[in-house]
């Protein structure tokens, strides 16, 4: 065998060995692809972890496909005590869903918009009608869907972190995952104010505008969940307890009055009329700096979505969940055959030019048969529980 074969073999020897590294690496990479949301059974509790801090957690069809039945078995289960859900990453509990995924379904006209929202509807009201305690620690960003996989939950827990908000109406939706039964349940008139403006709640005032149960610390997580895991056999006030007592541990931010509590005359004064336009009339005549800024907001909201979301909430407030969600469904496929959704998409998400041109482009053109449209009933596609 001359020098050039013992090279030529030599070098196809190297070439064989890259190929088995890479291959090796690529199926690493496979493996080690982190999946999407984590379901842990650990001491008395079942566990679940939001798992795509990239994206802040948002929520895909996969994650709500792989949380359902957990929660049931786990609902069933006699040693599971209690539910934590919790995000990954210290950044965001959870950003919301995945509104872009949704939006090029919807433009390539893929039933993945039907699926999507009866999915996470159906997971919304599991939470709500969970027979075990269940505790949302909701630290960093809680946005749309992120609120549905929390609110609705027996116990949530807001940190100095928290980041909360319903701004679909700034991207032609409306605050769902039933955002129509909680937000009219808030004090006064704030959930109709958060809804249509889509107004930020932070830290300990996510907790001061009931829609946090508790307030702790963030740094004082990890002891709560240490000691909640450590439980035996726990009821909800057991569960409650331990809550309470981190609760009155944690002293950040405790004496600062909530943002909202020097406007809440305003809000409760120019958010009780029952159309948008009158609302904006009230916030008008009122013309303080509050006021003025608030219309600077509405202003640039979709029309469409204004309207429906303010008789989604009025009519939301006497109805129970599930009928808020079955409401909601019919919402969220007339918004998915709408013009504004996409539009919206595109200019906060995609272009981000923040300069959306809604269709019709003003209240006016919005009509009540326009409005009406989207409250009918879907016949046998409509949502049942």
């Amino acid at each position: 065998m001359g020098q050039q074969d013992v090279w030529r073999l030599l070098s196809r020897f190297s070439s064989l060995r890259r190929a088995r590294v890479v291959l090796q690496h690529l199926r690493m990479s496979v493996h080690t692809e982190a999946p999407e949301v984590l379901l842990e059974r650990r001491g008395c509790a079942g566990v679940i972890t939001l798992n795509r801090p990239k994206v802040l957690n948002a929520l895909s069809m996969n994650m709500i496909r792989q949380i359902y039945p957990q929660l049931k078995k786990w609902e069933q289960d006699p040693e599971t005590f209690l539910i934590i859900i919790k995000g990954a990453g210290g950044k965001a509990f959870c950003a919301g869903g995945d509104i872009r995924v949704l939006s090029e379904a919807k433009r390539a006209k893929q039933s993945m918009t039907r699926i999507y929202f009866r999915e996470e509807y159906t997971l919304n009201n599991a939470i709500a009608s969970c027979q075990k305690p269940y505790v949302a620690l909701i630290d960093g960003i809680t946005i749309g869907g992120g609120v549905g996989v929390s609110i609705h939950g027996r116990f949530r827990v807001a940190t100095e972190r928290t980041l909360f908000a319903m701004p679909e109406t700034g991207i032609g939706l409306f605050p769902d995952v039933g955002g129509g039964y909680f937000l009219p349940r808030l004090p006064g008139k704030l959930g109709y104010f958060l809804a249509l403006t889509g107004f930020r709640l932070k830290g300990r005032d996510v907790h001061r505008a009931g829609i946090a149960t508790h307030f702790v610390d963030s740094e004082k997580l990890p002891k709560l969940e240490e000691e909640l895991l450590a439980l035996k056999s726990p009821s909800a006030e057991d569960i409650a307890g331990v809550l309470e007592s981190l609760f009155k541990q944690s002293k950040m931010d405790q004496d600062k009055s909530a943002i909202f509590e020097e406007h809440m005359d305003k809000i409760n004064s120019c958010f009780s009329a029952n159309s948008v336009e009158q609302i904006i009339e009230n916030l008008r005549q009122d013309g303080s700096p509050f006021a003025i800024q608030q219309l600077k907001v509405i202003n640039k909201m979709s029309p469409t979505s204004l309207k429906i979301t303010l008789r989604q909430l009025m009519e939301g407030s006497s109805k129970t969940l599930p009928e808020v969600l079955t409401m909601e469904y019919r919402l969220s496929q007339a918004c998915m055959e709408g013009h504004d959704f996409d539009e919206g998409v595109r200019a906060v998400l995609i272009d981000k030019d923040q300069s959306p041109k809604w269709n019709p482009a003003s209240l006016k053109e919005v009509t009540n048969e326009d409005v009406n449209g989207y409250f009918k009933s879907l016949g046998s596609n409509d949502l049942k529980f």
